[in-house]
């Protein structure tokens, strides 16, 4: 099966120097645009990235009974959800198995629009029985970009209206951008300062070109996936398929996760009344999950000595790992950690990882395999909060 292109592949493929591609929900979708693509990371922390996110699947989701379906469906209070407002939020399995995660957008009128990192659209359709709706995979029709980073909004204010001046964070707003029509969210998966754009289809080169255009004095980069990559662990944003696998894609007990377990605890409102997978996370509120996802940073200093005893210089992470690391406690391995990176702003070696929830709480000194040289050594990894890094500006 070959990769679609996206509606910004005209742009994206002409700006790919290093022409690292991989596969993204389908699409083609830019690991690096430049050979040196830690400078795309640098303009996500420092000015602006922006990012064709196009691959997210989209559904629109409307009807006399749509704020009631989406309430059974999804583990946050939708009845709270305000017109303009979008929640983060998991959905579940009967037995409280994460299926997937995403955004749940209220555009008034019983309209909502619902992003997924998986296809949804019969998970959707099966659960609408008996419900007054109507669900549409509008996925081939909205285009999408995330502009992130401190100087996002001082861009959009060269071609805007003034709508995002004010907009708080994950609230949108419907308005245009240098004549284009477009929904602007304060939203993405970086952890800083961040704004999306969607607009239809035919729009997208002119969006990215005004988008380009207004940013140059503000030092904006395309930006790809490795970039984002290192982005969303300084958050510490989970991953699909790679901090855990959505339920229906499960094969073994262990590859099923429950929000609990997933550290989302918060996006949880068990008080709402009947959903999904409630009766199962009741339970395991009551009795405490059995795991949890957790932050971790490596010991460094450990890590150059590992590194000096081969009379190798200390050699840090070139590129964010998507492959499962042992974490140990004594002889004994616990678990393992699933997205790693070098944060180059915090100057740590950190990651995200799955432990029993005996070794959960901050403070909890582990051991995180290091391999130099084809052999496997240790170095004591400390649990930290989450997310590593959260600067001010992100939601000020």
């Amino acid at each position: 099966m070959s990769l679609r292109e996206s509606p910004f592949h005209p742009r994206t493929s002409a700006l790919c120097e290093s022409w690292e591609w991989r596969g993204w929900a389908g699409y083609l979708a830019a690991s690096s645009y430049q050979l040196i693509g830690i400078m795309e990371y640098y303009a996500i922390r420092h000015s602006a990235g922006l990012i064709d996110v196009t691959p997210l699947y989209k559904y629109e989701v409307k009807g006399k009974d749509a704020t009631t379906l989406l309430d059974r469906v999804v583990t946050r209070d939708v009845s709270k959800l305000s017109k303009g407002q979008i929640y983060y939020t998991p959905w579940c399995d009967d037995r409280g198995s994460v299926v997937d995660d995403g955004t749940l957008w209220n555009f008034g009128g019983g309209v909502y629009r619902l992003t997924a990192a998986d296809p949804n659209l019969r998970w959707l359709e099966d659960t609408s029985s008996g419900f007054d709706v109507s669900i549409r995979d509008v996925s081939e029709e909205v285009a999408a970009l995330a502009l992130q980073g401190p100087m996002a909004r001082a861009i959009l204010v060269e071609g805007g209206n003034g709508a995002v001046e004010k907009l708080k964070y994950f609230r949108f707003v419907e308005t245009k951008y240098d004549g284009i029509p477009v929904t602007i969210s304060r939203t993405g998966y970086t952890g800083d300062l961040g704004f999306e754009l969607w607009t239809d289809w035919d729009h997208a080169e002119r969006l990215w070109d005004a988008l380009m255009a207004d940013g140059e004095g503000y030092d904006i980069r395309p930006a790809g996936m490795t970039a984002l990559d290192i982005a969303r662990i300084e958050a510490g944003l989970i991953l699909a398929e790679v901090d855990f696998m959505p339920a229906r894609r499960a094969m073994i007990e262990s590859q099923r996760y429950s929000p609990f377990e997933l550290g989302l605890d918060w996006a949880v409102t068990l008080e709402k009344g009947s959903f999904i997978g409630r009766a199962a996370l009741v339970k395991e509120a009551r009795e405490g999950p059995r795991r949890r996802t957790v932050g971790i940073q490596v010991h460094w200093p450990t890590v150059v000595e590992l590194f000096r005893k081969k009379d190798l210089p200390p050699e840090s992470p070139q590129h964010p790992t998507r492959e499962k690391i042992p974490i140990y406690s004594g002889p004994r391995n616990i678990g393992y950690a699933t997205s790693t990176t070098w944060s180059p702003i915090l100057k740590q070696y950190i990651g995200l990882a799955t432990v029993p929830a005996a070794y959960g709480a901050e403070g909890t000194v582990v051991d995180f395999e290091v391999t130099v040289e084809g052999e496997r050594y240790r170095a004591p990894a400390t649990v930290v909060k989450r997310p590593f890094y959260d600067p001010p500006h992100k939601k000020a």
